[in-house]
């Protein structure tokens, strides 16, 4: 019984003092995806934004149809992510393999439409080289994940979904990094092409180490076929 504590304890990754934090971010990237979808389908309107805030709006309004195109693939996705946990999902073999498969397309659209934007990032460069890092890495797992689903490796599928799942929270925990940017910006000076990469290379890192911490604590190693 001892030995299989480790394949538990995979079972339920956002338990206990992670789950809150988990599903933090999951509410700040569905936020995130739903105002940058309301301004963009929106009737334009005189905005009280920060003139920084408007000029970021305005810099996406070109790329409307890309970006909804990776908006709404991302917002589903973290939607529907907390039932990939569910431990009353997971006990229903047909609805936890739907979940799974849905995630798996709507990740695959994120990760190439991701691919796409970053051909014009807002923090030049510094930005463009942490999203294409970092969605690479999210491809990869999602790849290796899906690989081994199909072959019934579920433990390694597992291991290689948390990863995804780290990579793409990083979306989210750019938020809070971002709005410290942005609330400092009158004693700073800084721009939003200047923090933006700051920002994601910050969000991505820190979600992406947590997860190899948690797989790290958690015993994950590649398993057998189940």
């Amino acid at each position: 019984m001892a030995a299989s504590a480790p394949t538990r304890s995979l079972h339920r990754p956002a338990s206990g003092l992670l789950w809150t934090p988990f599903l933090l971010l999951c509410i700040i990237g569905a936020a995130a995806a739903i105002r940058r979808i309301a301004v963009l389908l929106l009737p334009p309107s005189a905005s009280s934004a920060p003139a920084a805030m408007q000029a970021l709006d305005d810099h996406f309004t070109p790329h409307k149809g890309l970006l909804l195109a990776h908006l709404f693939p991302a917002l589903a996705f973290v939607l529907i992510l907390p039932a990939w946990f569910s431990q009353h999902i997971r006990a229903r073999a047909y609805l936890h393999r739907s979940v799974t498969m849905a995630l798996f397309l709507l990740g695959a659209i994120i990760g190439i439409t991701a691919l796409l934007l970053s051909s014009n990032p807002v923090g030049g460069v510094t930005e463009q080289s942490a999203v294409l890092l970092y969605d690479a890495i999210f491809l990869f797992s999602l790849a290796r994940a899906f690989a081994a689903f199909v072959s019934h490796h579920i433990k390694t599928h597992r291991i290689w979904m948390m990863r995804a799942i780290a990579v793409i929270l990083g979306v989210a925990a750019t938020r809070p990094v971002m709005g410290v940017f942005f609330a400092t910006a009158s004693r700073t000076n800084l721009t939003p092409h200047q923090f933006f990469g700051i920002a994601f290379w910050t969000g991505f890192t820190l979600t992406y180490l947590a997860g190899e911490l948690y797989l790290r604590m958690s015993g994950g190693k590649e398993g057998t076929p189940a």
